[in-house]
């Protein structure tokens, strides 16, 4: 899918190393029916023509209809055909992110972190979690903390401006960052998903849409540097936080 998964356990059993090797399957399984980067999956090949959605793999059609949820959920600010290419890599790469956590609770642990691409969901705790800042290279916008947390961040760190607002077709650029943090229960592919509609929401309707979701919490950071979050988001916050991070930057949606 184009990015790297990590992962750390801290409660491993004699079976932890063999339960990786078969994550690791799963994930190049996934990424061959789902990666955009390579011409054989299901989903270019879908794209293309050449393949018909009841002769795609299975789990195809459910991802497909995952999107449109969240379509529905954020006004139409999600599409799995971003820019007119079918592409659900928005919702596929949270997804993948929380297979590897599900094998990992079905394998008995229940202190463990899972990364895939900016998205973290992690099991037990506390863990804290390094938001990179967007316009810092090497720096944080904010150490978020926790126990069974769902982080996703959307913006321009790694891949610049990336995320099209479906409603123009135009690159988002109100936002140079969008971290949300997921309602208890709430698993990390529909995290993710939320976060690149709020995203191509732009600042003042991603935060006002963050507030109406029990238990979501958003932090922004915009272009000039300006960081804005929910009313929730420093319950989130450890007591020892980046040395940038100052309680004057707080703005309410």
């Amino acid at each position: 899918m184009g990015t790297v998964f990590s992962i750390a356990v801290r409660d491993p059993g004699p079976d932890t190393p063999a339960v990786l090797d078969r994550i690791a399957d799963r994930l190049h399984r996934i990424d061959a029916v789902f990666s955009t980067y390579r011409r054989d999956s299901d989903i270019s090949r879908l794209d293309r023509g050449e393949l018909a959605l009841a002769d795609c793999d299975p789990e195809v059609p459910a991802v497909l209809a995952a999107c449109r949820e969240v379509a529905a959920e954020t006004g139409g600010h999600f599409t799995e055909r971003p820019g007119g290419r079918l592409d659900p890599s928005g919702w596929v790469k949270g997804w993948a992110v929380e297979e590897a956590a599900r094998m990992l609770r079905a394998a008995g642990s229940r202190q463990h972190c899972v990364s895939g691409g900016g998205d973290v969901q992690t099991a037990g705790g506390p863990w804290r979690i390094g938001v990179a800042h967007p316009l810092r290279p090497g720096r944080l916008a904010a150490v978020l903390g926790g126990h069974d947390l769902a982080v996703a961040t959307s913006g321009t760190a790694e891949r610049g401006t990336h995320i099209v607002d479906p409603h123009t077709g135009r690159p988002a650029t109100g936002l140079a960052s969008l971290t949300l943090v997921g309602a208890p229960g709430t698993g990390i592919a529909r995290t993710d998903a939320w976060a690149t509609a709020a995203f191509a929401m732009g600042p003042a309707r991603a935060l006002a849409w963050a507030a109406r979701r029990p238990g979501v919490e958003a932090l922004a950071v915009l272009p000039d540097g300006t960081k804005r979050w929910t009313d929730g988001l420093p319950r989130h916050l450890p007591p020892a936080g980046p040395a940038d991070w100052h309680p004057t930057a707080l703005a309410a949606p």
